[in-house]
């Protein structure tokens, strides 16, 4: 994985993570996930996209440079990973949604619960980011050249196995058509409308 793979769209980007590798490594220990589900998000020009409304302090690191982790926490409980991709000053990321345990899943039980199946430990962006470690402390991390929190590639993935879709459980631009994800993987999240989403111009 480089930095130049990562400098294009959101959209062009997301597909082709399919497959790639995000570890983390704490004082706990380290886990590794395949990434079997992303959603891609066009800052300034996607009206669910946190860079809609401009630069803030909290999105900054979506403005770039490509490569960086863009953190935030969900609904004040869940953290939430977007690997920061397109040109240096343009607002752009992808949303990890989901992935496999390729490596710690003693750790990465631990973290989600003794009893939780193997297809669930990842499943979810915050479940995602719970099984690996990943917390507000990540923010800004660089994925390429940094130690704590590193993106490499994976397995290829055949593309008859991606498929696209509409992103979950978002209320504006809800239809647009930049949700991806492994066919049959058990670890990709089920598709959830939210109740207040309402039909929207877009790709």
């Amino acid at each position: 994985m480089n930095a130049g793979a990562l400098s294009r769209s959101a959209e062009e980007v997301a597909p082709e993570l399919l497959g790639s590798v995000l570890t983390c490594k704490t004082s706990e220990g380290t886990v590794s996930l395949a990434i079997t589900e992303t959603e891609a998000y066009s800052g300034t020009a996607d009206p669910a996209s946190h860079a809609y409304r401009g630069r803030t302090p909290r999105n900054a690191i979506m403005f770039g440079p490509a490569g960086h982790l863009y953190v935030y926490r969900s609904h004040g409980l869940h953290w939430c990973a977007n690997v920061v991709t397109g040109t240096d000053g343009i607002a752009s990321a992808v949303l990890i949604r989901a992935g496999r345990v390729i490596e710690g899943e003693e750790l990465a039980r631990a973290r989600r619960g003794e009893k939780v199946e193997s297809p669930r430990l990842a499943r979810g962006p915050g479940n995602f980011c719970r099984a690996l470690g990943i917390t507000g402390e990540h923010n800004g991390a660089d994925l390429l050249r940094g130690t704590s929190v590193t993106l490499s590639e994976g397995e290829p993935v055949p593309t008859a196995l991606v498929r696209v879709g509409p992103r979950v459980g978002v209320s504006k631009a809800h239809d647009w058509q930049h949700r991806f994800y492994l066919a049959g993987d058990p670890t990709v999240s089920a598709y959830r409308l939210s109740p207040r989403a309402k039909p929207s111009a877009g790709t």
